[in-house]
């Protein structure tokens, strides 16, 4: 409500999903990019990677071996390109809870890493939302 120059607003209920502002001529932005990775980092992920393919194939019934191992190689390879490829991702995730969901939470493991998230910017949340469903 305003009344002259004076401005007064009432808020109520949870706005934690976005913002508010009150008053005259309001700018507001937001920037949302990609920490760099570092070259150790990577090597990090790397090893995490190689580590998952190990459990992987120690663990995966022999029918279905090969196929979890190709799906841990896509799935590095979708996290490690240029442009991560969100979808492949997903589509990892999803092979996993419905094929081997004793190893689902070795993969999550590898999405919701730190590194991923820099890696993956601003897609990460929902990244993350849709490994943890």
């Amino acid at each position: 409500m305003s009344t002259g120059d004076a401005i007064s607003a009432s808020i109520a209920g949870n706005i934690s999903g976005g913002q508010v502002a009150v008053g005259k001529d309001i700018a507001q932005s937001q920037t949302v990019g990609t920490a760099a990775v570092t070259t150790e980092e990577l090597a990090e992920l790397r090893a995490a990677f190689s580590q998952l393919a190990t459990e992987v194939e120690a663990q995966a019934p022999p029918e279905r071996r090969a196929a979890a191992v190709e799906r841990v190689a896509e799935l590095e390879q979708a996290l490690l390109a240029d442009e991560p490829d969100i979808t492949t991702v997903q589509y990892v995730g999803r092979w996993f809870r419905s094929n081997l969901p004793q190893l689902a939470g070795a993969v999550v493991s590898i999405v919701v890493n730190p590194i991923v998230g820099k890696l993956v910017g601003a897609a990460g949340d929902a990244l993350v939302a849709e490994f943890s469903s």
